[in-house]
């Protein structure tokens, strides 16, 4: 452990040398540099003038997007014609505010309604389901009661011709 940590020791003490070192050098290297001249770039002193870009054909953003702001425009003009067209205007109904409102409370009552039907649904199965077990002659009995009332009909039907 100790030597890791001499290693370490050791390898931060060069690099702090030869951080002084540099900085020693940079220090030296100011007072050389008092004279400084301005490099022309864009600029030509003999003619006073700006010098001509040579990237001039490059594709720019601005070259892509030239006609598109106009373009954008006339749309703007065209849909808000559309939108103040008389016949397109509607007035509100007054209770608008209100339906609105309403809506979030009848989301829930609807659900509740659903469950309740559900639930009512069940019962009723569960009903038939022991009547069914309590007695299957009763299923037949209705079945036929409900065949003889759907012929009582034909035959009052035939009795009056």
């Amino acid at each position: 452990m100790e030597t890791n940590l001499a290693v370490t020791a050791a390898a931060r003490k060069e690099r702090l040398i030869a951080l002084r070192k540099r900085k020693d050098a940079h220090d030296a290297g100011e007072s050389d540099a008092a004279h400084f001249t301005f490099k022309q770039r864009n600029f030509d002193p003999e003619t006073r003038q700006m010098r001509a870009r040579e990237g001039a054909g490059e594709d720019t953003v601005e070259k892509a997007v030239e006609g598109l702001a106009e373009e954008i425009v006339k749309e703007d003009e065209a849909r808000r014609a559309e939108e103040l067209d008389l016949f397109n205007i509607q007035p509100k109904r007054p209770n608008w505010d209100l339906k609105r409102d309403m809506n979030a409370c009848m989301g829930k009552l609807e659900r509740k309604t659903n469950e309740s039907i559900a639930t009512i649904f069940r019962q009723r199965l569960q009903g038939m389901r022991k009547e069914a077990a309590a007695g299957e002659i009763d299923i037949l009995a209705s079945i036929n009661a409900a065949e003889h009332e759907n012929n009582a009909p034909e035959q009052g039907e035939s009795d009056d011709e």
